[in-house]
């Protein structure tokens, strides 16, 4: 029997309310998830210990931003979300991505950059336009004003992405140290992290946070994979040995606390697990996790569908075997390095599925 989908909720900023109409046991479920999640939260606040921060915010209401603002609400930080549209609260800035007004960031003491356009879609002339247009002139514009306010940011933290590597790299261990790749994400990484460069001149700590593909059930890779994994229809892409690059969120909004606390940390740093597995190991424990069989193989022609020739070479059957050497040299402690564990975590499943399939990896 398949498991049934119960993804983990954080309390506070990100959960909402609990009382819902629900079977006694999925409430008893969820009252666990909510009580294990604060104390993660918790935790790695105890970790990244840090005096109340402001932190300004773009792209706070995006996947990595909801987890990353409930993060720091619960740490005591307070977060300014910088908005395209109109301010409605006291914690909001209306944010002009290319011309941001001059008193944005005024008595900020950090910056947290993560909106963009989204990296899947069809890889057509729009959708690359809207890719870099969204991400190289706004970068700029921001770094140069966190550069230039008085008494302003002392840290930019730039989100990046792992297609920094280009997408067929084989067996070989990327760290930050290694050469950029070859293709459209290595060519707008390379002018994503550029665009900081204007804070880093001015003597701000400037980290670039190159981040793989992050599971969670509410977004990304997981969210349009699972119906098809719960239905005993998910399987590897391609030939099931690339490397894939992966994070949960968690993790993830753990990587940016980090960056924003640790005097220490610049330049490039690997948001991933490190644990990469192959896609056929991912498949398999998915599977596993959900309780459901898999198949040996899925055709690229879907992912070409949606993302053409180059989207899917670039993303859905990418070969990138990425180590998070920076953040293991800072001491860096991932609360769910096994795709097992992350995966049952997110997904809300029992302890034993998480252990069997830990156990099928081993």
């Amino acid at each position: 029997m398949a498991r049934v989908f119960c993804p983990v909720v954080r309390p506070a900023a990100e959960a909402g309310h609990a009382g819902t109409p629900a079977p006694e046991a999925f409430r008893r479920s969820m009252s666990a998830h909510r009580h294990r999640q604060l104390a993660a939260d918790l935790a790695a606040h105890r970790r990244y210990r840090h005096d109340p921060l402001t932190v300004a915010v773009t792209g706070a209401s995006g996947l990595a931003g909801t987890a990353l603002t409930a993060l720091l609400t619960i740490g005591g930080h307070q977060v300014v979300r910088l908005v395209r549209r109109p301010a409605e609260t006291p914690g909001e800035r209306t944010w002009q991505p290319e011309t941001p007004a001059a008193d944005l960031l005024t008595g900020v003491d950090a910056v947290v950059h993560l909106a963009g356009a989204l990296l899947a879609g069809p890889f057509d002339d729009r959708h690359r336009r809207a890719v870099r247009e969204s991400r190289i002139a706004p970068t700029r514009a921001l770094a140069d004003l966190a550069a230039r306010t008085a008494g302003g940011p002392k840290v930019f933290v730039s989100a990046s992405a792992a297609g920094y590597y280009g997408p067929d790299r084989g067996d070989e261990l990327l760290t930050e140290e290694s050469e950029r790749g070859q293709g459209f994400l290595a060519d707008v990484v390379t002018d994503w992290e550029a665009a900081t460069e204007p804070a880093s001149a001015a003597g701000l700590r400037v980290v670039r946070v190159r981040t793989g593909l992050v599971l969670s059930p509410r977004g990304g890779l997981l969210r349009l994979q699972y119906p098809l994994f719960a239905a005993g229809l998910g399987g590897p892409l391609g030939t099931g040995r690339q490397w894939m690059p992966w994070i949960g969120l968690d993790d993830l909004a753990d990587v940016y606390l980090h960056a924003l606390t640790d005097s220490v940390l610049s330049g490039p740093v690997n948001a991933v697990s490190p644990e990469p597995v192959r896609t056929a190991e991912y498949a398999r424990t998915l599977g596993t996790v959900l309780d459901r069989p898999t198949l040996p193989e899925v055709p690229p022609s879907g992912p070409r569908l949606l993302l053409g020739q180059d989207g899917a070479r670039e993303l859905a059957v990418a070969d990138q075997r990425v180590a998070p050497r920076r953040l293991t040299a800072a001491g860096h402690e991932f609360r769910h390095p096994s795709l097992a564990g992350a995966l049952g975590h997110l997904l809300g499943t029992a302890a034993d599925v998480i252990d069997s399939a830990a156990g099928d990896r081993a």
